[in-house]
């Protein structure tokens, strides 16, 4: 891997995201996991360059996340085997997978403690800056709590603001 400055992004992330996907990890090389997510964004707050996450609490990365500073956003892009990755980690819980080895990612140690994978084409690692739960009495609109959230949805997601510490790219 090959580390960029982040002003150096080409990545239109309105496409990476949300059709295109990441993993997000947290945890240390010895006890991570990874779930994905199309939802987040990037962009620039408190004069830093950052990215926002949303992770349920029921997810085994939302517990790991708690318990570290510094997670990891990575993007595997749209292949068959990105894809199959994709939906692995977004199906199954690290709980009862090693979802490593179902997929066949090959971890790589990033420089702030975190977890990325060989096989991304882009890995951004990330430190916590603010995190905070969703509610349904801050929707403006609450037509969307109703269709996101509840007994068949699931429970709110804590929002997580994370500073982008380091751009790493395969070449």
């Amino acid at each position: 891997m090959k580390r960029i400055e982040y002003t150096e992004l080409q990545d239109n992330f309105f496409e990476t995201i949300g059709k295109e996907w990441m993993l997000v990890t947290a945890g240390t090389p010895s006890r991570y996991n990874m779930m994905t997510a199309s939802w987040g964004g990037v962009g620039w707050l408190w004069n830093k360059p950052v990215a926002f996450v949303f992770i349920r609490p029921e997810r085994y990365t939302f517990e790991l996340t708690e318990k570290e500073d510094n997670i990891t956003l990575s993007f595997l892009g749209n292949s068959d085997e990105a894809r199959h990755i994709y939906n692995l980690c977004g199906s199954k819980s690290g709980r009862d997978t090693d979802k490593a080895a179902a997929t066949g990612l090959r971890p790589v140690n990033m420089e702030n403690g975190g977890v990325g994978y060989e096989q991304s084409r882009l890995t951004l690692t990330c430190r916590k800056l603010y995190a905070d739960n969703l509610r349904s009495e801050a929707f403006a609109d609450a037509s969307l709590a109703g269709r996101w959230y509840g007994e068949k949805a699931g429970n709110f997601h804590r929002m997580y603001i994370v500073e982008i510490t380091g751009v790493w790219i395969n070449e």
